[in-house]
């Protein structure tokens, strides 16, 4: 779905307080929730719905950030608030998934 009115957060220092050290749950679907912990400022670790495991680099941008994942996709992403809503939106404008929550530390263990 893509809207018209986003607020997408560029800030640099935002963006790295809510990411490194912090495990995001992102619903990708009803009842289908992705985890991804950015350990990091370059590395990311993440579990999609499916079993699928990945690990990969990621670097702040200029519109928001950058993540590169080892034998899988490479792609620019945001991250849009409102009130009550945080979402994960993808280079084109494009909202893939609602952050359930974010949780401090690998709380997925997906370091383990």
């Amino acid at each position: 779905m893509r809207k018209d009115a986003q607020m997408i957060i560029k800030d640099q220092d935002t963006l790295a307080v809510l990411l490194v050290g912090s495990t995001h749950y992102v619903e990708m679907a009803p009842g289908q929730e992705a985890a991804i912990y950015y350990r990091t400022a370059t590395d990311a670790l993440m579990a999609l719905p499916d079993g699928t495991r990945r690990a990969g680099t990621w670097r702040l941008t200029e519109t928001g950030y950058h993540v590169d994942w080892a034998g899988g996709p490479s792609a620019g992403w945001q991250i849009d608030v409102e009130p009550g809503r945080i979402a994960y939106v993808d280079a084109g404008g494009i909202e893939r998934g609602r952050v359930a929550r974010i949780v401090p530390g690998d709380a997925a263990l997906l370091a383990a």
